[in-house]
């Protein structure tokens, strides 16, 4: 059995926890990856899993192989992919994760051209909304947008993303439309609890910074949510330019005290300070970079 595709098999168990979702991440039956940990295991003569009904974790021992295993499989894989490159192509695997509403929008439309221009890049892309551990989790690139809390990741800035207050018209034929940021409180605002300041808005003008408190009745940790919501007529939002830029060019939206600016937020792409930077994830930097350096502008 080869020594590669048991250790391939170890790393997924252990970045999985579970026996089925690393055969699921590598294309196999659930019976042939517990082989192939088990031939490692024998190989080793030694236990790399804590096996329970409900769990697998790794032992001490297996915690150790794993921090010296990961590497030499990224070796290899780079290898690899340097003799597809050496024949002129971009080519092999790239993990990626980003936001769920962002990765499944902007992001697609923007990997789209780059896929078809390097079909033998090997896409693995991971949307979710919760913060990944990109050493542990065998992830390449990070996209996020915010301010950044990963102080030991690499950044790229790949654009500026303006935040926008808007609100339907029907809202605000409802309720009027607000003259001053201090207005805000006697009206409905929709919250992303994504932000630091989660009930504080911040607007700047002429005359400097305001700062607004809100006892905002909804919350929700998705900006494409937060579009949806202030679209249906709940409230007023402040939300990224991407999720809302659809809504504001079909009128479902409108701008809400556009003589003011709020914060803008960073797009960044992240990656781990000791990860081999690849000509493939280079230039997928550079291509994302040039795709967003000029697309959003209040």
């Amino acid at each position: 059995m080869d020594r590669i595709e048991t250790m391939r098999a170890f790393v997924a168990v252990a970045r999985e926890h579970s026996f089925t979702a690393a055969g699921r991440r590598l294309g196999l039956s659930t019976k042939l990856v517990s082989k192939y940990v088990q031939q490692l295991e024998g190989t080793l003569r030694t236990q790399l899993f804590n096996r329970t009904t409900r769990n697998v974790s790794l032992t001490d021992v297996g915690a150790a192989y794993l921090e010296r295993c990961r590497p030499i499989l990224e070796q290899i894989d780079e290898l690899d992919s340097l003799v597809r490159e050496r024949q002129g192509a971009l080519a092999g695997p790239v993990r990626l994760t980003a936001p769920t509403g962002f990765g499944s929008t902007r992001l697609t439309e923007a990997l789209i051209p780059f896929l078809r221009r390097h079909p033998e890049v090997e896409l693995d892309m991971k949307l979710t909304d919760n913060r990944v551990a990109l050493v542990e989790e065998g992830i390449d690139l990070a996209i996020r947008i915010g301010a950044l809390r990963d102080s030991t990741l690499i950044a790229r800035k790949l654009a500026d993303m303006p935040l926008v207050l808007c609100a339907s018209p029907d809202y605000l034929e409802r309720n009027g439309r607000p003259a001053t940021p201090q207005a805000l409180a006697t009206h409905a605002c929709l919250v992303d609890n994504n932000q630091r300041e989660r009930n504080v808005w911040r607007f700047n003008d002429a005359s400097g910074e305001h700062v607004v408190r809100l006892n905002g009745a909804v919350q929700t940790n998705s900006p494409g949510a937060l579009a949806r919501m202030a679209a249906g007529g709940l409230g007023i939002a402040l939300a990224p330019l991407y999720a809302i830029e659809d809504a504001l060019a079909n009128d479902h939206l409108e701008k809400v005290l556009p003589d003011f600016t709020a914060a803008t937020f960073g797009l960044y792409a992240l990656y781990p300070p000791n990860r081999h930077l690849t000509r493939r994830l280079r230039a997928l930097i550079d291509h994302l970079a040039g795709e967003f350096s000029t697309r959003w502008t209040v």
